[in-house]
């Protein structure tokens, strides 16, 4: 539509050089309502509602927005989508908590508050880093195919100017993308649970971030960026988040080692500890993944909401999935399953919420769920002791999600944010697609697990960064050896197992000694 409104910057409107004949000489930088286009009451009303007009300044380039000549940067943008982007990022910082809560209730109680605190450390380390270089590193315009420069460093000139879209400042992008910046390293390092020292895991968010996590961000959207430009399609974070959290955990729990009495055929058998903080930590998951998907369409659109309602259906049908599989085995309804299902069904979503139809959503949560279920079992395979099942739930979900990105996308669905798209997935004939896709998902697993190892035995040789806590440390708990605090007033004096998960009566290598705290 031809809006019946211009904008007159500041200082076009001057005394020698008038823009409207109806504004005074030096008038500053407005919107300007053309009454003589106006045919209908509607359009009256739509060009009210819609006061918003296109940004004219620098672009390409960094650029605050003062080129722009406006001294009011909010006529560029439109107070819905703003509000929208901002309530998106507060519903993903949610998350975090919800992956603390739900990690710990998995745990052991003599390591459940060290999970919790790390997961809200990962934000306050994060929010620092992406501060400092990690926005520039990222989404800067002037970098290569490979990664950003630092033209942005420190939010030097990242203000007003579009980025991500055109209903997106940059200072919101920022916001909005931080999260996910900060939300990657607390899902990996859960993989710390009963044997990880404190200081080291902190550092390791700070280096893993900058080496890992920003290239594979960038190459996935940055316009620069080389899966941007393929194209392999993410719409939220299938690879740089999900990918790349999962394969960061399978590392640190290789250069970890196993846990003291893990043995190759059962792990470590003790039963997770609160099923209510799982049970919790997954509404808070569950209702941020409203943000984290549907926001991630940048805009108030019918593809947002789109977004959200196959995000909620995947992760129904994989619940309910999960629940099923673990049934056949034991006879029983385990609220655990059905909580492991539905972070499997959002997590294999997440790479395909703006691509794919309805329908599709329930084949992607089915699929995502089963894939999951039976990969907790691969451990056990590759000998790795990934105490939390986050390569399992993270690694794999992403990659499914991914896969299947590239066989159900569909550019109807893409298109109705108002952008064109071409035929995207198998279902319109794209039969490369999924090549790109698989390409996206092994640069992400690649480069995470790689680097994830090799950041994590130059680490372990620096004195006072070692990864591991010593055997004593581990045998009373990560809880008291490293924080000093507690979870809970009450907890249980001894709790020993020998192979087979029976209660002993000896302190054998498999048992756990836990402290008591004085009763108040």
């Amino acid at each position: 539509m031809n809006w019946p409104y211009r904008f007159s910057p500041n200082g076009v409107n001057s005394a020698s050089k008038p823009a409207c004949d109806c504004c005074p000489p030096g008038a500053g930088s407005h919107l300007h309502l053309d009454t003589s286009r106006v045919k209908h009451t509607a359009d009256l009303y739509i060009a009210i509602m819609s006061a918003s007009v296109e940004y004219n300044g620098t672009t390409g380039t960094a650029d605050a927005g003062y080129s722009t000549h406006a001294d009011d940067l909010n006529v560029f943008y439109d107070t819905g989508h703003m509000t929208f982007i901002v309530i998106s990022s507060v519903l993903v910082l949610l998350m975090i908590p919800g992956v603390g809560f739900f990690y710990s209730g998995l745990a052991r109680r003599k390591s459940a508050l060290q999970l919790v605190l790390l997961s809200m450390l990962s934000v306050a380390v994060i929010g620092f880093q992406w501060f400092f270089w990690g926005y520039s590193l990222t989404f800067s315009r002037t970098g290569n195919a490979f990664l950003g420069d630092l033209s942005q460093f420190g939010l030097m000139k990242t203000l007003a100017q579009p980025n991500g879209g055109a209903d997106t400042p940059d200072i919101l992008f920022c916001l909005y993308q931080g999260m996910f910046a900060a939300i990657t390293p607390a899902l990996a390092i859960g993989a710390v649970a009963d044997r990880g020292r404190m200081l080291p895991a902190v550092v390791f968010m700070f280096v893993w971030s900058t080496i890992v996590y920003d290239p594979i961000a960038y190459w996935t959207w940055n316009a620069n960026g080389w899966l941007m430009k393929l194209p392999s399609y993410d719409f939220a974070g299938g690879g740089p988040v999900h990918v790349a959290s999962g394969a960061c955990a399978l590392a640190y729990s290789l250069m970890l080692g196993k846990r003291s009495g893990y043995t190759t055929t059962q792990g470590l058998p003790y039963r997770p500890h609160s099923v209510t903080n799982v049970l919790l930590g997954t509404v808070f998951l569950w209702v941020g993944w409203f943000g984290f998907n549907g926001g991630s369409a940048l805009a108030m659109n019918i593809r947002a909401i789109m977004a959200c309602y196959v995000t909620h259906l995947a992760a129904s049908c994989a619940g309910i999935t999960w629940v099923l599989l673990d049934y056949r085995l034991e006879r029983k309804w385990s609220t655990i399953g059905f909580c492991s299902g539905a972070i499997s069904g959002l997590v294999a979503i997440t790479p395909a919420a703006g691509f794919v139809p309805s329908w599709a959503a329930v084949i992607i949560g089915v699929v995502g769920a089963i894939c999951c279920n039976f990969a907790t079992k691969l451990k056990f395979l590759i000998g790795v002791d990934d105490a939390l099942d986050i390569f399992a739930v993270h690694g794999i979900g992403g990659m499914v999600g991914n896969i299947l990105t590239g066989i159900f996308g569909a550019s109807y669905i893409a298109n109705l944010d108002g952008s064109s798209h071409a035929p995207i997935g198998w279902i319109e004939g794209n039969w490369i697609q999924l090549g790109y896709q698989l390409a996206g998902t092994c640069a992400a697993f690649g480069w995470s697990f790689g680097l994830s190892c090799i950041i994590l035995f130059l680490m372990n040789l620096v004195p006072g960064l070692s990864l591991r806590v010593s055997a004593a440390d581990e045998d009373v708990g990560i809880d008291d050896a490293q924080l000093g605090e507690f979870a809970y007033d009450y907890v249980e004096l001894k709790r020993n197992f020998n192979d087979a998960g029976l209660a002993t009566g000896d302190d054998s290598a498999s048992s756990s000694t836990e402290k008591v705290a004085t009763a108040v």
